[in-house]
């Protein structure tokens, strides 16, 4: 998939867009600095969405000493349930 396509697909999980997003950053190394400087910017540009003020997005660069792990929330409110079968959410 063209990395310029992603906004025109249908809705992806989670995992699918953190792997694009990561791919691009990798590939870009200008996308890749303002990933990690300011990300929710660099997400909202690159995707041509406007992420709500209430999500947060956390970027980590990884070293040969430092593990990271994301895990999933161990609840799931009415509320984000709704948020994810509208696409708003990949918690």
């Amino acid at each position: 998939m063209d990395w310029h396509s992603i906004a025109e697909s249908p809705i992806q999980t989670g995992e699918d867009l953190r792997r694009q997003l990561t791919d691009k950053a990798i590939a870009d190394s200008e996308f890749r600095t303002r990933l990690l400087t300011n990300p929710k910017d660099a997400i909202n540009a690159e995707l041509g969405v406007e992420l709500p003020d209430d999500v947060n997005v956390e970027v980590h660069e990884s070293s040969a000493s430092t593990l990271h792990l994301a895990l999933p929330v161990s609840e799931v409110s009415e509320e984000q349930l709704e948020q994810i079968a509208a696409g708003r959410c990949c918690c």
